[in-house]
């Protein structure tokens, strides 16, 4: 089946063929490490990780980059606020991030890239665009000269002349046109800063990632993604100055981006303070309820983030589990990928689509009798959940999540107990220990393959 996936640069839906089917590249815009990263930011994450699964599935070779931001003045700010050296805030929050990932389903790309292991090719790429006329050198500063690339403002359909004329209410002097963006800024002594030959200083953001890309992943790469919010100016200024610094050359072949996430009915944003952060989050909910909530709009479309959608989420992961328990005695087997959920990707990633196949498939176990086909449904269960990064615990574990075996093999024997004094038709005892399971949290539920636990 064809893999079709919404370009923004063309704004339309395009068989997606790479330009070299034994490698595959893909950029994802990462995180700027001063804090801990708020629900927002792991849209991309999670939602482009779906994408490089199935992309690795497909073809097999995927060089994906994801990289991190550690030279910014809003880190230059934290660690000013905290009297600590930079590297301190960026190793701590950087680790923070991988960490949060990491719970939540997302498996690491190939390559992560970090800005300040970049500067010699940062340097390289703006001295070929000075030498090109598509930048120059002024009071220690290095600016792209956006007159010179007839085609910006083609990603975010951004007439160039408005977007100069709105950009004249404050202008630097040392700027020749209103547009101009930052390729390289001094640094005084107390900020980071390294050798250039326009003296002391430090790359601007957008050129990091456009270096960073060419490194790992060449001058043209098949996919660059990241969050609508990047549109412009982020990757409307990556995709001038790599096009530029590379005589002309089409830098992203494709340009996804996913939607925003709202709170409270606004854009969650730090700057406004309406955020929920993942590291609070995982403390407080599953972690793949979390990815599943993520995974539940369409990724181009907004996302209301809500209590209750992680509620929701956790109810119907209960059933997904709940299924697997009570299929317990089929045997383990392979995990076969159902064509229904693979096509749902394949359509611009409909995760929604994938999710109800899920659900389906789920539904119909539930019904199922035969051992082969119980064994089946199983198998095409797991494989489903393995292509959205679900369903990859046992049931006891996402049962007993909050808990250690110990405690668990507590509360079954309580269960046990409970059910042994239901028989004796003790039904004092039997009420008791239901009351001091609820009063635990423990939800007890009644299956035909008998009395069922999960912590609520």
């Amino acid at each position: 089946m064809e893999l079709r996936l919404y370009n923004n640069l063309n704004r339309q839906l395009e068989v997606f063929e790479p330009q070299d089917p034994n490698r595959v590249t893909m950029y994802v815009c990462g995180p700027t490490v001063y804090n801990y990263v708020h629900i927002g930011n792991a849209r991309p994450p999670v939602v482009f990780g779906v994408l490089a699964g199935l992309l690795r599935r497909r073809y097999g070779k995927l060089v994906y980059a994801r990289n991190i931001t550690d030279v910014d003045d809003k880190i230059n700010n934290a660690a000013r606020e905290l009297g600590v050296p930079i590297a301190e805030i960026t190793g701590k929050y950087a680790q923070a991030y991988a960490e949060d990932m990491g719970r939540l389903g997302v498996a690491p790309p190939d390559v992560t890239p970090h800005a300040t292991a970049h500067i010699p090719h940062i340097i390289a790429m703006i001295e070929r665009l000075i030498e090109a006329g598509h930048a120059y050198a002024a009071e220690g500063h290095v600016l792209f000269s956006v007159p010179s690339f007839a085609d910006y403002g083609k990603l975010s359909r951004r007439d160039p002349e408005e977007m100069l004329a709105g950009a004249r209410v404050e202008v630097a002097p040392y700027k020749k046109d209103a547009g101009d963006f930052v390729l390289w800024k001094p640094s005084s002594p107390d900020l980071p800063g390294w050798p250039s030959p326009w003296g002391v200083g430090r790359p601007g953001w957008h050129i990091e990632c456009s270096a960073m890309a060419a490194a790992h992943l060449g001058e043209t790469i098949d996919i660059h993604g990241g969050g609508v919010d990047l549109q412009f100016p982020h990757h409307e200024n990556e995709i001038a100055q790599s096009t530029c610094a590379h005589g002309g050359r089409t830098f992203a072949r494709f340009w996804l981006h996913n939607g925003l996430l709202n709170f409270g009915g606004a854009k969650m944003s730090k700057s406004i303070g309406n955020v929920a952060l993942v590291h609070e989050l995982l403390e407080q909910h599953p972690p793949e309820a979390l990815r599943y909530a993520l995974l539940s709009a369409h990724y181009r479309q907004p996302l209301e983030w809500s209590e209750g959608l992680i509620e929701q989420c956790v109810r119907t992961l209960d059933r997904l589990y709940g299924t697997l328990r009570d299929l317990g005695d089929v045997p383990v087997i392979e995990p076969i990928v159902p064509v229904a959920i693979e096509a749902a990707l394949c359509d611009d990633l409909n995760t929604p689509a994938a999710l109800a196949e899920l659900a389906r498939i789920a539904g119909e176990a539930r019904k199922a009798e035969s051992p082969i086909a119980r064994a089946s449904l199983k198998a095409e269960l797991l494989g489903g959940g393995l292509l959205l990064g679900l369903l990859q615990q046992s049931p006891a574990a996402w049962f007993g999540r909050g808990g250690d075996e110990g405690d668990d093999a507590r509360i079954q024997a309580l269960v046990d107990e409970r059910n042994a004094a239901k028989q004796a038709r003790d039904f004092l005892r039997a009420d008791a220990i239901r009351k001091q399971l609820a009063e635990e949290g423990i939800l007890l539920e009644d299956t035909a393959q008998g009395v069922r636990w999960r912590r609520a």
